[in-house]
């Protein structure tokens, strides 16, 4: 009942009830564009596509768009370009003093910065474009093809893969500004929503084809263990290290006295997870060159490279994955978390650590305990990442299925959500309700 008075609340705010159907509409139009085919294919002849992207490395790309990767959709390569583009640029920003000028120049420098990462989003969607398009051509047979000149065929698509791809670019910056959310996450999110009940129907069908896969049972156990990954996968985003902090403020005499500002936060948050889903990301795709280098050769090993790093399930595959996972977990962290400025930023405005010098010594302080609650969190993101693979190999489940425990598929869900609950529940809180986190009798909403 106080989850349904919520919800009425949430209805009742008039600005948090329009960005939420505005998030909703939007979300229901990126769906929509994910089951339009590509002109000049026939869609009744995909059915390869589909098979081909049933598991796997494919199947992870089909996660991400929602299924229009495998439906040969304008949507196909989903806002994956824009993510690629702003981790590039997000790179670049490290080496590169433009980058860093515009960093420091706020509201003006984001907009030049995000005008950037736009147009190198549109620069890799015409080299994966092609790509896709030439995928097309070895996987679905010559029937599937309605226009006979291909050279047509593939300068339009790539067009359309382009213009989606912008078009899906410009839906997440839209749910950002106007909406409820992060718009790129919830895009994201969808689309591994949407592939969920399919991914659960083909598991459930194959533990009831025969006595000896488990039936209902071991389908039960599936859901028990999936849960309880969701609980771990929830402890892993919201688990921070509190660092205290006292602040000096002047008395009556105007000397400065040890005290805390009243009602200041009197503790810097480190999260454990810094780098939210980033490592993993950037794992995955570093996982991509091995087979695609291997590829070159017709070598036995060449072939046993690609053979390994094509199975994503396989024991080699994930020991070299779960590595790049903690690498670039320290990577991304020391990237992210500006220890030094956090320093600074807390000897201007009068605060220090008990025990630590303001400055330097602050700053070494706080990078010798990132250090430290890193090791432990990039272990645990590295579990969680390779756990699909461990369900594969002991409960023979549905690859499909298995990449909802675990991974970027799993930690995406968890972190949006937790992130969009967040954001109603400031909406409520400003409006004097009680939040969704946040048990008891609701308040009196002021005027």
């Amino acid at each position: 009942m106080k989850f349904i008075e919520t919800l009425k609340n949430i209805w009742k705010i008039e600005e948090l009830k329009n960005r939420i159907i505005l998030t909703l509409g939007l979300l229901m139009v990126y769906r929509f564009g994910a089951q339009i085919v590509l002109p000049g294919i026939d869609a009744s002849q995909i059915a390869e596509l589909s098979k081909q992207t049933d598991g796997g490395l494919l199947g992870l790309l089909n996660a991400f768009t929602g299924g229009a990767f495998s439906n040969a959709s304008v949507f196909a390569l989903g806002i994956m370009p824009y993510i690629s583009a702003s981790i590039v640029v997000q790179l670049m920003t490290i080496a590169i003093p433009y980058l860093q000028k515009l960093q420091k120049e706020g509201e003006s420098g984001r907009k030049k910065i995000t005008q950037i990462t736009r147009w190198l989003t549109i620069g890799i969607t015409l080299v994966q474009g092609p790509g896709y398009i030439y995928n097309l051509y070895n996987i679905l047979p010559s029937s599937a093809f309605v226009l006979n000149d291909s050279a047509t065929f593939i300068v339009s698509s790539v067009i359309l893969l382009t213009t989606g791809c912008i078009f899906a670019m410009w839906l997440s910056e839209k749910i950002t500004d106007k909406g409820i959310g992060n718009g790129i996450s919830l895009l994201i999110m969808v689309g591994i929503i949407a592939t969920l009940p399919q991914a659960f129907v083909q598991e459930f069908v194959s533990r009831n084809s025969s006595d000896s896969n488990g039936g209902l049972i071991l389908i039960l156990i599936e859901l028990a263990i999936w849960f309880l990954i969701i609980l771990a996968s929830v402890m892993l985003v919201m688990a921070v290290r509190k660092i205290p902090v006292q602040y000096a403020r002047k008395n009556a005499s105007g000397k400065f006295e040890k005290s805390s500002f009243a009602g200041a936060r009197q503790f810097i948050p480190l999260r454990l997870n810094a780098s939210g889903v980033m490592p993993i990301i950037f794992a995955q795709a570093i996982m991509f060159v091995p087979a695609a280098v291997a590829g070159i050769s017709n070598s036995e090993f060449s072939e046993m490279i690609k053979a390994t790093f094509n199975d994503m399930f396989g024991f080699w595959y994930n020991l070299v994955f779960g590595l790049l996972i903690i690498v670039f977990t320290y990577f991304y962290t020391a990237i992210t978390v500006p220890t030094n400025k956090m320093a600074d930023d807390l000897k201007r405005s009068g605060g220090f650590i008990p025990g630590i010098r303001p400055g330097t010594e602050t700053a070494e302080f706080l990078d010798k305990i990132m250090s430290q609650i890193t090791l432990p969190g990039s272990i645990f993101l590295a579990l969680i990442a390779v756990f699909p693979a461990v369900l594969v190999s002991l409960l023979d489940v549905q690859q499909n299925w298995a990449l909802f425990f675990g991974g970027t598929s799993l930690l995406i869900m968890v972190g949006v959500s937790i992130d969009t609950i967040q954001q109603v529940n400031s909406y409520l809180l400003n409006r004097h309700y009680d939040g969704l986190m946040k048990s008891g009798k609701n308040r009196k909403a002021v005027a």
